[in-house]
């Protein structure tokens, strides 16, 4: 397997005044810092630096393979705006598709598992196969890089879509497209070496980031140019974020790059002072109109770290002294939009650049010295907009009714969880898979008529293969308890043919089709979310 192309984009302090010409150097913001717009894959790059920071500029086989069979399956989303690497990998597949009946034969599996996910928002349908795929190793594993349980709810979703996956990088001879396409990659990532460099040594010079301050984090942007043109993914795992980005012939939006890697640098400067924030928690009540997603109604952290985001972008506006109304103009449609701390930072860092501490050393006196009685005063002379722009880094949302179900479930809390199973039901809320955690509940409760009517349910109702093959094997369970040796028989039979299914559900119904089950003593689920492997014990 190739190693992953790395471009190391920060450099030494030394480096960088070696490399950026005078033209191109960042000079003091606002007056002539450099705009963010395009990053144009026209220039030329730089020499090769020694790494000196943890953020890359990269591409993944894994992520090359996930798009590929997305494209594969009917994804042409804003395809004639794409580099032509998309339609040569396009092409390369459909003839390997073309010439193998294996391949062709998961190729139908995996495009009708895709059309069984699709989201009605084009974003988050590609969204979820992007935060698959940044919880994958590489091929030809492909496998995951954490408990089945800590998946991300999106990623989550379509995680049936892992072992088509890898049948299909075999069977069509993925890798050896990824290594006739390489070079092209590699050429996309030298020419948006140096714009995306010195944007983001422009945002650590404005800030006054030391170097140390990477120490142990890291900011992975991956560049895929099967996706939608300019479509933009953004994520974080603890300390760790990830971006995907596809460019489009002008090249990448460096808004985008530039908000996430101001998450990356603030975001934990905010959590450090998440006490000295709560004091602003009573400003959450000016928001609540606002047109804000839910969670930044709820987390004055949330709102206060994007509120500081947007006044330094505010702030590092183009234009010098001319450019003031069109900075103005959009600190007012930040604070409509209801990130209502965008005028105080804005404030703030008016002063921030004509003194010589960093940000990290001037948040402290400016949370010290806020009048929250003053900002309170401020939002009521603010009119809200009706709709606000998406943000880039969506924080991680917070754990669904089913999702507390399943850990209430884990900690052996039977009852909880069937009655918080029993609450998305009746919400009509993922209706297969709360039926699914109500059987469980049953079983664990030693209910075996009210488990036997819930997996029924579940076959009824379910989408997920997962969660029908599953059932069936738990109703074959219990009718090898009742002695109904033929009915187990036809319900793991069934489980085998309910679709792509775990290699755990195919085990534990062959192993069925061998032998009557025999219960064992009781133990707690081993199960993952939306029924995973478990290998559920009845008394």
């Amino acid at each position: 397997m190739l190693g992953r192309l790395t471009r190391y984009l920060l450099l030494a302090a030394i480096g960088v005044l070696a490399q950026i010409s005078p033209a191109q150097s960042p000079p003091a913001p606002p007056a002539t810092a450099a705009p963010a717009s395009k990053a144009s894959p026209t220039q030329p790059s730089l020499p090769p630096e020694q790494p000196t920071s943890k953020v890359t500029l990269e591409t993944s086989e894994t992520l090359f393979t996930i798009a590929a069979g997305l494209n594969n399956c009917g994804y042409d989303e804003n395809l004639a705006e794409s580099y032509p690497v998309r339609m040569g990998v396009r092409q390369d597949v459909a003839k390997s598709v073309a010439s193998s009946a294996e391949a062709q034969a998961v190729s139908t599996e995996m495009c009708a598992f895709y059309r069984d996910h699709q989201q009605e928002d084009s974003g988050r349908n590609v969204a979820q196969y992007v935060t698959l795929a940044l919880i994958l190793t590489e091929p030809p594993k492909m496998a995951l890089k954490i408990k089945e349980a800590d998946v991300p709810p999106d990623a989550a979703y379509v995680l049936g879509f892992v072992p088509l996956l890898q049948r299909f990088y075999d069977a069509a001879g993925i890798h050896q497209v990824w290594q006739r396409h390489q070079g092209e990659y590699e050429r996309i990532i030298q020419q948006l070496q140096v714009p995306v460099t010195n944007l983001l040594l422009s945002t650590d010079i404005y800030l006054r980031i030391p170097l140390s301050g990477y120490l142990g984090r890291h900011f992975s942007i991956y560049v895929e140019p099967q996706l939608g043109p300019n479509q933009t993914n953004a994520r974080n795992f603890g300390v760790d974020y990830y971006m995907v980005v596809s460019p489009e012939k002008s090249g990448i939006n460096l808004e985008q790059v530039r908000h996430t890697y101001l998450h990356f640098m603030i975001d934990p400067m905010l959590m450090k002072r998440y006490l000295t924030m709560q004091k602003l928690q009573p400003l959450l009540k000016t928001v609540q109109n606002a047109p804000l997603p839910d969670y930044y109604k709820r987390d004055i952290v949330l709102l206060t770290t994007e509120s500081l985001i947007r006044a330094v972008e505010a702030r590092t506006l183009p234009g010098g002294k001319a450019g003031e109304p069109k900075r103005q103009e959009a600190v007012n449609k930040d604070m409509a939009e209801g990130f209502i701390l965008t005028r105080f930072f804005y404030e703030q860092l008016v002063a921030f650049e004509n003194g010589s501490a960093g940000l990290q050393d001037s948040l402290g006196e400016w949370f010290y010295n806020m009048d929250l009685e003053r900002e309170r005063k401020r939002v009521e002379q603010v009119r809200f907009a009706s709709s606000a722009s998406p943000e880039v880094l969506a924080p991680k949302p917070k754990a669904s009714t089913l999702d507390l179900a399943e850990q209430r479930m884990a900690a052996g809390d039977y009852n909880g969880a069937a009655k918080l199973a029993q609450q998305a039901l009746d919400e009509k809320t993922n209706e297969g898979r709360a039926l699914f955690v109500l059987a469980q509940a049953a079983t664990l409760n030693r209910d075996l008529k009210g488990a036997r009517s819930y997996y029924e349910k579940t076959i009824q109702v379910a989408k997920d293969p997962r969660l029908v093959a599953w059932s069936h094997i738990y109703l074959g369970r219990i009718s090898d308890m009742q002695a109904e040796r033929e009915d187990a028989l036809a319900h793991y039979r069934a489980a085998l043919a309910a679709g792509v299914i775990p290699p755990e559900a195919k085990a534990a119904a062959e192993r069925g089709l061998q032998q009557p089950y025999e219960p064992r003593a009781p133990k707690q689920l081993e199960h993952g979310r939306s029924g995973a492997s478990c290998d559920l014990a009845f008394e």
